[in-house]
């Protein structure tokens, strides 16, 4: 089953980025993603089937304050 990521979503990955990051913000959707490490604003192509094997957590973009 295919995650439902959307743009501005925060991904949350097993392995860290070179940099030392490991949260990175959704910028496009579809077959492949573009992601943006949020530590050193790196942009990254990543194709579907292994960014959803990397993925930990996911913090969506549209959280409503309760």
């Amino acid at each position: 089953m295919a995650l439902k990521l959307e743009i501005g979503d925060i991904l949350i990955l097993k392995k860290n980025h070179p940099c030392g990051g490991n949260r990175f913000m959704v910028m496009r959707t579809g077959m492949d993603f573009r992601l943006k490490c949020l530590t050193c604003n790196t942009q990254i192509w990543i194709d579907r089937p292994n960014l959803e094997k990397r993925v930990r957590g996911i913090e969506p973009a549209n959280q409503k304050p309760e």
